[in-house]
């Protein structure tokens, strides 16, 4: 739209001029005489020459237009048009960012989840791009929205949750292809924010914590098989050694009460007990 008044005010800066020329004829040709016609001439063309100029900064690309139709892409750097004959869009080559804004989805399971995405961008095509789409900006985030919805309406809410980059590559590709005939590249596509319900969080907390639990559970279970065997193997090497269950029973009793004055010890000698293994023949 800017560039379309642009062209318009040079026009009408055109059109001025040369009103302005023709009524200064009859008094330049009192004062210049024969060669007055020619000197305003001159000038007048010189002025168009000058409104005719254009700057194409580095990252920009100039589609210039002739009568309507489509007549060469111009580089960065100085160029120039035939005012009111030609015209020229700039078109900006950089990576643009457009932000998807938030969009109430309901997952494959039934999950209303809030989605609010990113989409970048950047135009490879500057003929393609003015040609063959009007506001190829507007497209690109329309499109990107609406493929978001249908990707994210396919899956379940475990999988959104867990493979983020995974769907945003598939959205990209969804994009990319629909606006490569706009001369459109889509970069990346990158996930921000999933917005889960309220009830939602409570559930998946407490299932969180229920697997920390089970968690928990199976590792003392592991460390009490593990403390059981380590005791088994413990007994058989007491039992084998002369005076060891002895010794241990010693040291049992020591720590039941550690206070000595408060404990009263009945001790069997060991070789009554081997007696009364011998009787049983165990």
């Amino acid at each position: 739209m800017a560039q379309n008044n642009q062209e318009i005010s040079s026009l009408s800066t055109i059109v001025v001029l040369i009103v302005m020329a023709v009524a200064f004829l009859p008094a330049a040709a009192k004062i210049f005489g024969p060669v007055a016609p020619v000197m305003v001439i001159a000038g007048l063309i010189l002025v168009i020459l000058l409104i005719g100029l254009r700057v194409i900064d580095q990252y920009e690309r100039g589609i210039v237009l002739t009568l309507g139709q489509y007549s060469g892409t111009r580089g960065p750097g100085l160029t120039w048009i035939i005012v009111g004959i030609q015209r020229m869009i700039k078109v900006d080559m950089r990576i643009t960012t457009v932000d998807i804004p938030s969009q109430e989805v309901i997952t494959k399971d039934n999950v209303p989840v809030g989605i609010n995405a990113v989409v970048y961008f950047q135009v490879e095509s500057a003929e393609k791009s003015i040609l063959n789409i009007k506001d190829y900006t507007l497209a690109v985030a329309q499109y990107a929205q609406a493929a978001l919805r249908d990707v994210i309406g396919g899956i379940e809410l475990d999988p959104l949750l867990s493979e983020r980059e995974k769907i945003s590559e598939e959205i990209k590709k969804i994009v990319d292809t629909a606006t490569d005939s706009w001369g459109i590249n889509v970069t990346d596509i990158k996930i921000q924010d999933i917005e889960l319900p309220a009830d939602m969080k409570r559930v998946m907390a407490k299932q969180a914590e229920s697997e920390r639990e089970r968690r928990a559970i199976i590792i003392r279970a592991e460390g009490e098989f593990q403390a059981s065997a380590r005791l088994a193997e413990a007994a058989q090497v007491l039992n084998g050694t002369p005076g060891g269950l002895s010794m241990r029973t010693l040291q049992t009793i020591e720590k039941i009460n550690p206070d000595p004055s408060k404990t009263v010890i009945f001790a069997l000698p060991v070789e009554i007990m081997e007696g009364f293994k011998k009787l049983t023949g165990k």
